[in-house]
């Protein structure tokens, strides 16, 4: 059983393809998550909650909610009882996690933070942050690092619960449907950002990766222990990557798991400015600060996270400064697809440097590494995300009838992919104590990391998205 679901990437897999297979009764004509509880943006607290589908418009906000809570509570327990938690701190711990993090939704999705321009008179308001909802999760963000860093009990006893890369993994392959469904509207336009965003990740190992190592070899002094995982988590793809890296070069513990520490770290700070300047200076070219967002924010979830705060406010800057309204998702598709295409290739980068490893670095000429390793290696999560997006692009390719259908069904599994990324960012502050881990030493590895990130990755990330995606648009609505 532990081969179908024994690690937080199997159980992101299953529990994500759950949801999606639920919300496919609304094309089947059997509509099972209908009454998931979806958040409006408010002024009035009495509308801000109801039913996603129409057809269950009489059910209580209050009961909506409640369901909402407890199929999500359900179906991640049943994960956490596969991978060996501690139930009743999980369960407890998940609960508190689950209304914090939607407290903050709730909370930045009030009209006087969220509201664009066009829907300043619909609410009857002269003024707003324009942040969109998705201002909902900077809240969660900003809660969980001050609970992480001044309320070290409260840590404590989250801590069976806090899974900020379960939580992205399962949202990222809920995420594939509603992808897919916008795909199936502009075919040619997706398969550009397929293919190109398959071309910037290629261009990313081969510039990154080196010129990390070199700069922790030559100039800092790390030996190839060091130095391997910590190109890897900088310049790939975050806490997989350098675990991945660690293991496929037989790196003791620790050091995998303090260039995790460091990643995460950083990918606060990167969450927090980068959408920030990419709205800023990237306005009229939203593909290329998607596809910016993919290659510069590591970790999976400050990635994907900082793609949908980026889609959002693009998409606020542009309707006010041009009146041109980008249709929802599309940037946020393009930094997910290249972080995808990152992930794809760990499994790959981790058995290249196995092979190089035990053949030329360590010279052991009788060890053998199996093909297995890259199968062992791949983030199996990726293959949830592929089947979401392919399986309702084809279906509606097939039947463009289904397509009001198909629209639905994304929407109903879209409210827990919502519900998981914003819990993502509370959990990610949750994990970010920033004086136990300079305490732990990690200022030397933090200063390579400045001098990478700042020096040449996210400029040369910039400089490859300008290339791949410069004078793509999205379409308007």
């Amino acid at each position: 059983m532990k081969k179908w679901v024994g690690t937080e990437d199997l159980c992101a897999l299953w529990v994500g393809l759950f949801f999606f297979t639920a919300s496919l009764g609304a094309i089947a004509g059997i509509d099972l998550l209908g009454w998931a509880a979806s958040t409006q943006v408010w002024i009035d607290v009495r509308r801000a909650i109801k039913p996603v589908s129409p057809a269950y418009s009489e059910v209580p906000a209050v009961a909506a909610l409640a369901l909402t809570y407890l199929l999500s509570l359900a179906a991640m327990t049943a994960g956490a009882v596969a991978l060996g938690m501690n139930l009743k701190k999980f369960a407890l711990g998940f609960s508190l996690i689950f209304w914090s993090s939607y407290f903050c939704w709730f909370l930045g999705n009030c009209a006087y933070i969220a509201a664009t321009p066009d829907k300043l008179g619909a609410f009857r308001i002269s003024w707003s942050l324009r942040l969109t909802g998705e201002a909902g999760f900077i809240l969660a963000l900003l809660a969980g690092l001050v609970l992480g860093n001044f309320f070290p009990r409260a840590v404590s006893f989250l801590q069976e619960a806090t899974r900020p890369e379960w939580y992205i993994k399962t949202a990222i392959v809920i995420l594939g449907a509603s992808l897919g469904v916008q795909a199936a509207g502009a075919k040619g336009l997706a398969t550009a950002i397929l293919f190109r965003g398959l071309a910037a990740i290629v261009e990313a190992y081969l510039i990154y990766w080196a010129l990390v190592y070199l700069v922790a070899r030559k100039f800092f002094k790390f030996s190839r222990e060091w130095a391997a995982p910590l190109a890897s988590g900088i310049s790939i793809c975050g806490v997989s990557a350098a675990i991945a890296t660690g293991a496929a070069i037989r790196a003791r513990p620790v050091v995998p798991v303090m260039v995790s520490s460091l990643v995460v770290i950083f990918a606060v700070f990167e969450l927090i400015l980068l959408p920030f300047a990419a709205q800023a200076f990237l306005h009229q070219e939203p593909m290329v600060a998607g596809a910016w967002m993919g290659l510069a924010v590591k970790t999976d979830g400050a990635a994907v996270a900082s793609g949908a705060i980026t889609d959002a406010l693009i998409r606020s800057r542009a309707l006010a400064a041009s009146g041109v309204q980008y249709k929802e998702g599309w940037i946020l598709m393009t930094a997910t697809t290249v972080k995808v295409f990152i992930d794809v290739f760990i499994g790959v980068w981790a058995f290249i440097l196995a092979l190089v490893w035990v053949y030329a670095i360590e010279k052991r000429r009788h060890d053998t590494v199996s093909a297995g390793e890259i199968w062992r290696r791949f983030p199996k999560f990726v293959i949830g995300y592929f089947l979401t997006f392919l399986a309702l692009l084809l279906l509606i390719i097939a039947d463009p009838g289904a397509l009001d259908a198909a629209k639905l069904a994304a929407a109903e599994s879209g409210i827990f992919r919502v519900l998981f990324f914003v819990m993502t960012f509370f959990t990610i502050g949750l994990t970010s104590n920033f004086r136990k881990l300079w305490e732990e030493g990690i200022g030397r590895l933090a200063l390579v990391y400045v001098v990478c990130l700042f020096g040449f990755i996210i400029w040369i990330g910039l400089a490859i998205s300008w290339l791949f995606f410069h004078g793509i648009k999205p379409p308007a609505v």
